[in-house]
Order: C-alpha cells, then structure tokens, then sequence
C-alpha cells in the first residue's frame, strides 16, 4: 500500500471539513477514523482553524507526517454534510487508495455555486426578517433589506480593494450598513435608526464561529477554541469601530 498517498487523502479530507467549517474535534476524529480503516493503527492527529497535522508509522517502522495550512474560511453545511457521508463510505468499504482520492478530489467540484443575485438576495431578505423581531415596522424592513442588499455587495467586492483582511472588510460593512441606515431614515424609508442598523449588522455577526468557539473550549480543544473567540472578539470590534465610523459621518453632515 502507498502509505504516502493515503496519507495524502486523508490530510485532504481534513482539509475539506476544516473548510466547510466543522468542528475541530470531528476534523480529528474522521481523519483518525479514515486512517484507521486502511489499517494504520494509532496515527496522530492535530487540528487548529488553520492548520492540519497528520502523523503514522506504517507497519515498517517508517514515520510519516504531513501538514497543511488553511487559508480562511466560512461555513458550508453542504459540504460538511459530503464530507461526512464520504467519510463514512471509505471507512465501510476502503476502496483501492486511487479510487479514494478521486472520490475525495470531486468533493469541492460538487459545491452548488449560487449566482450573485441570489447571494445578494440572502443578505437583503435576513436583515428584513430581523427588523421585526427588533421591533420594526414595515419601512424599518423595507430599509434593513436596502442596508443588506449593500452590505452584501461590499462584502462581495470589498475583497478586491482590501484583499483578505477580514477585520477592515468588516470595518468598511459596518460603517456603510449604519451610514446608509441613518441616510435610509432621513429619507423616510425607515422610521429607527436603531432598528435598522441592528437589523443589518446581524448578517456580519460571527454566530456560528463564537458557537463553536465555545463548544471546543468545552471539549477540551483549548488551542482552537480560544483562536476561534479571539477572531469572534476581533469581528466584533471591526462592528463596532465601523458602526461608529459610520454614524459619526452621518450625523456630522
């Protein structure tokens, strides 16, 4: 067996999860388990959001390891959901390692690509649901929508001008969601600045990674879950500066 290549495949399948946005632990478990199934006994697996490491001895005594760094990342429960399902195939069946790697390969070429329509129809259509639960009446929702629709454009676009620094793509969303929210209302679309501000900052809340932050502290996996809270606290200040950037703008003119 090319213990190289499994190698390989497995580290690529932990890539895989890592980017859909799993949990540190399932990371390590499904490589652990894939490994395992090959006949490896023991192998060493280490995981943190950025980084995979994978260590085996094969049946000669001959340590392996490898290791990848992971670019950053969002969550796709979509490809989480193939990840798992292919993880639990190739530990029931363990077809032929060419096989394997083919099958792990076609995993992100399957990933439903959504037209920019409909991803600027999402971040408009969240902040409208949002409004009401906050308060708003119907020019409150008409506004938040306004206010998603062009934070999703700059979150969209904004990457080209600032590349991937993620914390001033934030600042710059904040600060034209509560800019354009305070314009929104001067104009009598909206009715609350509050309302709709919250409304639409709510699309750049980091719900599910402050989630998961939590549950790995409490799993045990204190390296990753304090590098996940740290990004949390990190997005939320860029919130917070932007919001206040932004406002301080509107009300000054």
């Amino acid at each position: 067996m090319n213990y190289d290549q499994l190698l390989n495949i497995s580290v690529e399948l932990g890539c895989q999860l890592m980017f859909s946005g799993a949990e540190i632990y399932r990371v390590e478990e499904s490589v652990r388990r894939l490994l395992q199934a090959y006949g490896l006994e023991s192998p060493e697996v280490f995981a943190i959001p950025n980084c995979v490491i994978v260590s085996v001895t094969t049946p000669a005594g001959h340590p392996i390891t490898r290791m990848r760094r992971i670019a950053s990342h969002g969550t796709d429960i979509q490809l989480l959901e193939r990840c798992n399902e292919l993880c639990r195939q190739l530990c029931a069946q363990t077809p032929p390692i060419e096989e394997a790697q083919s099958m792990i390969s076609a995993l992100s070429d399957r990933t439903r690509q959504y037209a920019i329509w409909q991803v600027l129809l999402g971040y408009g259509i969240a902040p409208a649901f949002f409004a009401p639960l906050f308060g708003g009446k119907a020019e409150d929702i008409l506004a938040a929508m306004l206010g998603g629709l062009a934070v999703g454009f700059c979150l969209l676009y904004a990457g080209r001008l600032i590349g991937s620094n993620s914390f001033f793509r934030t600042v710059i969303c904040s600060a034209v969601a509560s800019l354009l929210s305070l314009l929104l209302v001067r104009l009598g679309l909206g009715r609350s600045v509050d309302t709709v501000t919250i409304s639409v900052l709510m699309v750049l809340v980091p719900g599910v990674a402050l989630t998961n932050a939590m549950r790995e502290i409490m799993a045990g996996d204190i390296i990753s879950g304090l590098s996940r809270a740290a990004d949390s606290i990190l997005t939320g200040t860029a919130i917070a500066i932007g919001t206040a950037l932004g406002l301080s703008i509107g009300w000054i003119f």
